[in-house]
């Protein structure tokens, strides 16, 4: 798929290369139905009684045969509600792992295997357990991009969009607050409660400079800027809104602006554009794509994880069950 002109302002059809949005990649459609391997998404879909969930940071060509395309949360509360056996998670493992958190009976599937998360890899649960023992009356308040793991060793979690809410919401004056020091530091901002953030950091929105905004702003100055809260404090001072990737896109549709400027990676624009085909959206970096996100680069591969029923996305027991007291407990709050 080619973006529209205003997507890529400044920096060209690089930028649309490296988020791995070529022609070529592009899969065959007749009507609203696309064609795998000559079997349209609808067949292959009921022959396995399954369903498809697409991140808003997948490649246009996944989020258009996807049942459902939103956040991370959303995806693995649509999978829990689903009556079908097989879940496809287009995302990364984390994601799928929470589906499988939240509905341990179905098949959970994840295209690309190595999809991975490096937020996610910063924390490691020993170093936890010793940051919990030296705050033994805190609370432990993971972000969802996490593994199963580190949600088991958690008390509660919480989603880019509901941290403040979810922080707010604990008897606890001290939150030991993990793996995001980015969003710690901006729940901080909200909070009377002492924040210890962990330190470790999403490298595609922590890349963003403010040097980027500055130039974003001479090139669109009438421009709204949008932010994800995993962004810098300095980023996200300067911008005129730091939210989640659903918070952004509501923020757009509904705003009597007609020009935005996005801080989030870059295969949210596709989504941005679909709700809002008046407005322009403009990305804040060219830094902003995620190459774990883009390794689901194209339809054969959603195609061939069905028909083979792998990479197939399992979590241990012991571990799931804890984890799962964690998210149902957000979930109840929110």
């Amino acid at each position: 798929m080619v973006y529209p002109k205003p997507v890529w302002p400044i920096f060209g059809e690089l930028a649309a290369i490296l988020c791995g949005v070529l022609e070529s990649n592009k899969p065959f459609k007749t009507g609203n139905s696309v064609l795998l391997g000559g079997e349209t998404v609808e067949g292959i879909k009921r022959r396995y009684n399954a369903l498809i969930l697409a991140h808003n940071y997948q490649i246009p060509e996944i989020q258009e045969i996807a049942d459902y395309v939103g956040d991370s949360l959303e995806l693995s509360c649509k999978a829990a509600e689903s009556n079908k056996d097989v879940i496809v998670f287009c995302g990364v493992k984390f994601m799928a792992e929470t589906a499988k958190i939240l509905s341990p009976e179905k098949t959970i599937l994840l295209p690309a295997a190595g999809a991975g998360c490096p937020l996610a890899d910063k924390a490691d649960v020993e170093e936890l357990r010793k940051v919990k023992s030296l705050y033994p009356g805190a609370a432990v308040v993971c972000y969802v991009n996490s593994s199963a793991e580190i949600k088991a060793e958690s008390d509660i979690c919480c989603t880019s969009s509901n941290a403040a809410a979810i922080v707010n919401s604990l008897e606890e004056e001290e939150i030991i607050f993990v793996p995001d020091g980015n969003l710690a530091r901006w729940v901080a901002g909200q909070t009377d409660k002492k924040i210890i953030p962990w330190e470790g950091n999403c490298p595609i929105h922590n890349r963003v400079l403010i040097s980027d905004i500055h130039r974003m702003k001479k090139a669109a100055p009438d421009a709204e800027i949008l932010v994800h809260p995993e962004c810098s404090p300095e980023v996200i001072d300067a911008a005129d809104l730091a939210a989640s990737t659903s918070g952004i896109i509501r923020y757009s549709r509904e705003s009597d602006k007609k020009r935005f400027i996005i801080g989030t990676e870059v295969g949210i624009l596709h989504r941005l554009q679909e709700q809002s085909p008046e407005k322009e959206f403009f990305i804040l970096s060219p830094g902003l794509v995620c190459p774990d996100m883009k390794l689901t680069a194209d339809v054969d591969m959603v195609r061939n994880c069905l028909e083979n029923k792998t990479p197939e996305i399992d979590v241990q027991e012991d571990i799931r069950v804890k984890a799962f007291n964690a998210v149902s407990k957000m979930l109840e709050i929110i």
